[in-house]
């Protein structure tokens, strides 16, 4: 069964502090869950969630973790944030075209972007395009080595529509996508989705395997 989400309309974020954000977020919106294991040999399942909403202007994305590793190593844009400890969530605006988005971010905010067209020509996102991004990470913003422990962490993501070619009307938006958690290179790597993935190896960029995401 394909996975469904709907990101609901709220006009008022634009206009809100990050305290207020969350708690509009956190009482409008509806939270999901990344939790699909995928590959048997990855087992370590951190809690992750997040809650989504649009402005019109903007999506905005609230991640939230809890694991037993932290990392944050990389602090330049596009470098492998992945291999720290990760969230990402990858958008393709147009069903009927292959050309997807795609963005990730280690706990500290560092942010590696994508566009990825017909073919899988990739395309890194400039620095330019990268500063339109707003990221409001709880862990700060200085890198540090793995350090071990039980950690709770989140990451308040907003993007502006214009820059994946969307512009929001009274219209409902349909779209696909997923949502990740990774950390590739912790003590206990792990790649879970919040839509399902069929391949044999760890592998987020599976366009195939996206869910269905209405803009409202």
């Amino acid at each position: 069964m394909t996975k469904e989400l709907t990101i609901p309309y709220i006009a008022e974020l634009d206009c809100l502090n990050a305290d207020a954000v969350f708690n509009r977020l956190e009482s409008a919106g509806v939270r999901h869950s990344i939790s699909e294991l995928n590959w048997a040999e990855y087992p370590y399942h951190p809690l992750t969630t997040f809650t989504t909403a649009h402005s019109g202007k903007y999506i905005y994305v609230n991640f939230f973790v809890r694991c037993n590793f932290l990392r944050a190593m990389n602090y330049e844009n596009n470098s492998p944030v992945h291999e720290d400890s990760c969230v990402m969530l990858y958008l393709q605006p147009d069903v009927d075209k292959a050309d997807y988005w795609s963005f990730e971010f280690n706990c500290i905010g560092t942010i590696k972007g994508e566009h990825r067209t017909v073919g899988r020509t990739t395309s890194l996102l400039s620095d330019a395009e990268i500063e339109q991004i707003s990221v409001i990470p709880s862990c700060g913003r200085r890198p540090f080595h793995e350090i071990e422990g039980l950690f709770t962490w989140d990451l308040l993501v907003v993007i502006p529509l214009s820059l994946i070619g969307i512009k929001a009307d009274s219209h409902k938006i349909r779209m696909k996508g997923n949502f990740y958690k990774c950390a590739s290179g912790t003590s206990q790597p792990h790649f879970l989705s919040w839509a399902p993935i069929d391949s044999p190896t760890p592998d987020f960029h599976r366009p195939e395997s996206f869910g269905e995401i209405t803009i409202e």
